[in-house]
């Protein structure tokens, strides 16, 4: 273009409107031209005009995409794809100092100095560039916009303090990532934005991002490129990059580039560092709060004045010096290295013999690494290209197989970025004039596999580094709209279909996978969401039947599944308190209607089950000593071991005694109990009101219902077993009221001379022999074992024989095989069978003490048991005859009285006995020898009939 128009250069720092008041410039004229930094930038500014002015006239050149209508008007386009001699009216270039960059620098530079409307040339950028453009353009007319907002330093910050709506600014892919992932953790999620990214994929992330889905941005310096977007502070992560080159430190006038992203329209925005990232010295912190930076005083540049007659002279061209004080020769940018690498391939170079064909090779070598391969890999690529275009075109089918291997949508985040980058390459490709056959499918083609992957990136950043859950939930809270909650029968929570944890009765239990600050956004939710539920779910409490309510051994209290709230001891064991397991953000109401409900329930469930003892400690009639002995019934829950109350017991006279055995009460030997209260329901709530008033922090839990015996453990106390109604005795524990009919049979046996188990106390004890001599061991007998032939049972007689019939003769081959078997069964040893006999054996508590004067009372030196009844000699003394009450004979034939010896005894409920008799087996008593027959040895069959005990 000619020189022709006025040139204006619109300086300044970020947040001044550069970009828009071109925009607006540029529609003021027929025609126009924009170039910006950026493909992202590009496509965002093709939507603004296409929205202003419609699609029909607005065009969109980059590397990758041409959309180019016929009755273009317009024509937005990335700085390296600007069409320079097509006319316009209006010419501009974004972010001019980029001339400065060393890997673009040069292309900057060449637009600046070349690119020219017909009316109007604007340049847009940093003040940096004031000098450089009035050297080299004589006559530009400045014009200085200031920031509409400032701009403030706000130091280091933990990314675990980051404020919302900020970005974290990282300078390689990896870094992005890894800062990504950590705010996932801790802040829920962010959007990632890196000039890498598609035109479809980045717009995706902003929108994650302004729509509020998440509050933090990670992103490369492509923010500072023009990118308008709702950011409040702005933290490096790194104060260096990788120019191409080397790594080196950012300069001041980019790090003011990236931290002006702060702040919009009039909005203040800060900058600082997070990480390990350094502070900036004082003078650069100041030079970007008041955006004043040193001048540019070199611009990367390169000979736009290219001669094609050989590689040589081009290469020599491109490499041409300048003598311009402002200029620098750029460095040697990648496609003039690709071009020397072609150069060097003797099939390639045999093949350039003219300017077009050197031409050709130069547009081939300017083809984009998009993939970022070894040198060698991307040059075979051209090579391979350059040789097809030299034929002709790329052929379709090698064309068709390499977008094939591309356009999958499986993989992680890596393997879609790189096959994203390799659609790139071929995007270039179709996108050039004459290069492929039929261009406008393989557009078409390669922007749908472009689409394709973009989408499957951004929903794999979006899986990965974002939480949708917190997204959702942040945004509701934020637009101020009510949460509507939803509890399943599993007790989920959802609040707007997101899972955020369930609910326990009434506390609500947190999904614990989220980071700190998420967790403190769905207790935020949570809580408003909950709130009406937790009164619906405590009117539904309120009014459920004791049925769906229960206690467990550890006193818990449980509706159903849920556990909501636990006992607490009360001023009696009878009476025990209630705590409510509510969340505080339910409200006092819920808390209290809960406590309630739960007191009811407790209280009606001891009524029921312990109504004979609570009705016993309410009888007025009871007086005296029986009244007292009810008290210890009641701190005891109904069940007491006897020789803990055996002084209570002797001093309670019969009508005392006929008083409490009316609330059931039973006085037996080795315990004092209710037998109402032996039951399971009953036996499993004393066990947990008696642990939950003595202060115990695990409770003893109840035997399974139905057990006689269960294992006697050493470690656990005696009162246990005797609060879950068992009494300990040898390896075993019996249930009381087993025991109790077990004593009753011993006291009919002679435990001085010994007897032996009869089937019916095995069947009370569900025992073998052996297991019950252990159990007799530990009641305090002594148990001898023996030996002795076992009697078998007689065999049925023989058939009576009709005298009338005819008998037949019994012949010797018919007798002799039972004799053979009667003299064998006659030969072989007896059968044996093993026995215990029993006798009162206990281990004397004191020293026996000599008989009384008189012959009177005691007939022998046993000890006598603390608290038994009655007299203190063993029963079956006092010729086999049982005492009454107070150690007299009766003689009414009923036992009565106190346990004799040793042995402790209690009331038998006045059930008969009847004398004491020897109960020995017969077998052992004697009688005279049977008188032997004599044998006829003539006779067979009455010899086995002898043998057979017939005869």
């Amino acid at each position: 273009m000619q020189e022709r128009g006025r040139v204006t250069a619109v300086l300044g720092p970020t947040n001044t409107g550069k970009t828009h008041y071109a925009i607006e410039r540029m529609l003021g004229h027929r025609t126009g031209v924009i170039g910006l930094p950026l493909r992202l930038l590009a496509r965002e500014v093709y939507d603004r005009i296409v929205k202003a002015r419609g699609p029909s006239v607005v065009a969109l050149v980059t590397g990758e995409e041409r959309i180019v209508p016929e009755r273009t008007q317009y024509w937005v386009c990335t700085v390296e794809a600007m069409p320079l001699e097509i006319g316009a009216d209006f010419v501009a270039v974004d972010e001019i100092q980029l001339c400065g960059d060393p890997e673009r620098g040069h292309v900057f530079t060449d637009r600046l100095l070349r690119a020219r409307g017909l009316l109007e040339t604007m340049f847009l950028g940093s003040d940096v560039m004031r000098g450089a453009i009035a050297a080299l353009i004589p006559g530009t007319t400045f014009i200085r916009r200031e920031r509409f907002s400032t701009l403030t330093w706000a130091g280091s910050k933990k990314i675990s303090r980051m404020p919302p709506r900020s970005a974290i600014v990282g300078f390689s892919v990896e870094e992005v990532y890894a800062i990504a992932e950590l705010i996932r953790r801790m802040k829920g999620g962010c959007a990632v934005v890196m000039g890498a990214l598609s035109p479809r994929t980045r717009n995706a992330q902003v929108a994650l991002y302004q729509n509020g889905d998440v509050d933090y941005l990670v992103a490369t310096d492509a923010i500072g490129m023009g990118l308008n977007l709702d950011i409040q502070h702005v933290a490096f992560s790194g104060t260096h990059k990788f120019d191409g080159r080397r790594m080196r430190e950012l300069f001041p006038h980019e790090m003011g580039q990236i931290a002006g992203r702060a702040g919009r329209y009039k909005v203040a925005g800060t900058f600082g560092v997070t990480g390990d990232a350094r502070p900036p010295e004082e003078g650069v912190i100041e030079a970007i709060e008041n955006h004043r930076f040193a001048p540019i005083q070199r611009l990367n540049w390169r000979n736009a004045a290219l001669e094609f007659g050989t590689i040589d002279r081009l290469i020599g061209a491109l490499e041409a010096p300048t003598e311009n004080e402002w200029l620098t020769r750029a460095r040697e940018s990648d496609d003039l290295q690709s071009l020397k690498s072609l150069a060097a391939m003797p099939e390639v170079r045999d093949r350039v013999r003219d300017p077009r064909t050197v031409q050709l090779l130069w547009d081939v070598a300017r083809v984009p690494d998009f993939r970022g391969r070894t040198g060698g890999d991307h040059v075979g690529l051209l090579a391979r290209i350059f040789d097809f275009i030299q034929g002709g075109k790329i052929s379709s089918d090698w064309l068709a197989k390499s977008i094939q291997r591309i356009d999958r949508t499986d993989g992680d985040i890596d393997a879609l970025s790189k096959r994203l980058a390799y659609i790139r390459t071929w995007t270039y490709v179709s996108q050039r004039s004459g290069w492929v056959e039929d261009e406008s499918h393989w557009r078409d083609e390669t922007r749908a596999v472009e689409d394709r992957l973009s989408d499957a990136l951004h929903a794999a950043l979006t899986q990965r580094f974002v939480d949708r859950r917190t997204s959702v939930l942040l945004r509701r809270l934020k637009q101020k709209e009510s949460l509507v909650a939803d509890v399943n029968d599993k007790g989920e929570v959802t609040v707007e279909g997101e899972f955020i944890g369930r609910l326990e009765g009434f506390r609500f239990r947190q999904d614990k996978t989220g980071s700190p600050d998420e967790a403190k956004t769905l207790r935020q939710a949570a809580v408003q969401a909950l709130r009406p539920e937790f009164h619906l779910r405590a009117d539904k409490f309120y009014n459920a039947p004791d049925t769906e309510m229960d206690f467990t051994e550890q006193g818990g209290l449980m509706w159903g599944g849920s556990a909501v709230g636990k006992l607490v001891k009360g001023p009696e064991a009878l009476r025990p308190q209630v705590e409510a397991f509510v969340d505080e953000d339910a409200g006092d109401e819920v808390a209290d209607k809960v406590r309630r409900r739960m007191q009811h329930f407790i209280d009606r469930k001891v009524a029921a089950l312990y109504e004979p003892l609570l009705a016993m400690g309410r009888d007025e009639a009871l007086q005296g000593l029986a009244k007292g002995f009810a008290f210890r019934m009641l701190e005891n829950l109904g069940v007491v071991a006897r020789d803990q109350v055996a002084e209570d017991v002797k001093a309670l006279d019969q009508e005392s005694r006929g008083a409490l055995r009316k609330h059931g009460v039973r006085f037996g030997q080795y315990t004092v109990f209710l037998p109402a209260l032996l039951k399971p329901a009953p036996t499993r709530l004393r066990l947990v009101l008696w642990s939950l008033f003595q202060g115990l922090e695990e409770f003893p839990e109840s035997p399974p219902p139905g057990l006689v015996t269960i294992p006697n453990i050493a470690e656990v106390p005696k009162a246990h077993y005797t609060l879950a109604g068992y009494h300990p005795a040898g390896a075993r524990a019996i249930r009381i009221d087993m025991l109790e009919r077990l004593a009753d049979i011993l006291r009919q046996k002679d435990s001085r001379a010994g007897f032996e188990a009869v089937p019916e106390m095995l069947s009370i004890t569900g025992m073998t022999l052996d297991q019950f001599a252990d159990l007799m061991g530990g009641l305090g007998y002594k148990a001898e074992k023996g030996e002795r032939v076992k009697v078998k049972a007689a065999p049925a007689p023989a058939p009576v024989a009709d005298e009338a019939a005819p008998v037949a003769p019994i012949t010797e081959e018919e007798t002799a095989p039972a004799m053979a078997e009667a003299l064998a069964a006659e030969q072989a040893p007896p059968e044996m069978e093993g026995f215990y006999t029993f006798t009162w054996a206990p281990k004397p508590r004191f020293a026996p003490r000599p008989p009384r004067e008189g012959g009177g009372g005691r007939r022998d030196n046993a000890p006598k048991v603390e608290g038994a009844e009655g007299g203190d000699r063993p029963k079956g003394d006092f010729k086999g005859r049982p005492r009454g009450e107070g150690g007299k004979p009766r003689h009414d034939g009923k036992p009565g009285g106190k346990p004799q010896g040793d042995r402790p005894r209690g009331d038998r409920n006045d059930k008969p006995r009847g004398d004491k008799r020897d109960d020995r087996p017969k077998q052992f008593e004697s009688r005279p020898p049977r008188a032997e027959k004599p044998i006829d040895p003539d006779n067979p069959f009455a010899a086995l009939m002898a043998l057979k005990g017939k005869v």
